[in-house]
């Protein structure tokens, strides 16, 4: 039952009124996530979305639809539920959501814009690499150019996104490569931040497998900072871009507006890299 559900959102949005809208994952195949192994996917009824935004504060400024990938009910049922949010919350002023490159392609620009009209403000979206090869491995369901066509489609849309990247994810010996392939990506496409997540292995994932058969090898710490400082040095954002390294799961915390912080940025990166 979703009512006892373990909710996940990002660390922004920790004093946002949460709604759920999905449970489980409807793609639930990602080789290195254990999130949601355990919860069949499904989506809420209507009539309990309804019921939560009935009961809400009627001066609520901030909704995060929660689940994994709460886009994928489809263009009508998410204009209706963003409908349904003005109707209960009429000073809610920013709907934010996950969503991944396989919903987000579900939708025409023309969607997305109305989706954003309607108040969807903001995605988070787990772009993870911008290695083809890493994305196979991690069995992410999209390619780099996937991502690419998706993301500029939100650009075109006006849609605000934020794009999650993990390092580490490539394996002992390949973090630099994968840092400049993942920098490629993101310089062809405008995003207000990007999030690094530090790669960890879980109990239950497919990755947990490779581990323990030797067919990945983990990077050390002293090389995945070093991905961190080869991606940013190859960022080049077409406007002001925020990198965040603070969520939980990173070895180091650092956060800057790139280009303009990047000496400070890879500076506090020297201090923790090993010679």
């Amino acid at each position: 039952m979703y009512k006892n559900d373990t909710i996940y959102y990002p660390q922004d949005e920790m004093t946002t009124v949460l709604l759920p809208v999905t449970s489980g994952c409807i793609y639930n195949k990602c080789a290195f996530c254990s999130m949601y192994k355990d919860y069949k996917y499904r989506e809420i009824p209507f009539s309990d979305m309804e019921m939560h935004l009935m009961n809400g504060y009627k001066y609520t400024e901030k909704i995060f639809l929660t689940g994994a990938d709460p886009l994928s009910i489809g263009f009508e049922k998410m204009k209706r539920l963003l409908e349904m949010i003005h109707e209960y919350l009429p000073y809610c002023a920013r709907v934010a959501s996950y969503a991944s490159i396989r919903s987000i392609s579900m939708y025409s620009a023309g969607e997305l814009s109305l989706l954003h009209n309607s108040g969807l403000r903001l995605l988070y979206i787990g772009f993870e690499t911008g290695s083809d090869d890493v994305l196979e491995l991690m069995n992410k369901g999209h390619t780099a150019d996937q991502a690419i066509r998706q993301a500029k489609k939100l650009n075109e849309a006006k849609l605000a996104f934020n794009t999650i990247v993990m390092y580490g994810m490539a394996g002992k010996g390949k973090s630099a490569a994968n840092a400049i392939e993942t920098a490629k990506m993101i310089n062809r496409f405008e995003t207000n931040k990007v999030i690094t997540m530090n790669l960890n292995v879980f109990d239950g994932t497919e990755l947990n497998e490779m581990v323990k058969r030797g067919d990945f090898i983990l990077a050390k710490a002293n090389e995945r900072l070093l991905e961190i400082r080869t991606l940013l040095e190859n960022l080049e954002p077409r406007r002001p871009m925020l990198f965040d390294t603070t969520h939980p799961t990173n070895i180091i915390m650092i956060k800057g507006m790139l280009p303009q912080n990047r000496e400070r940025l890879i500076e506090e990166l020297h201090k923790s890299i090993k010679a």
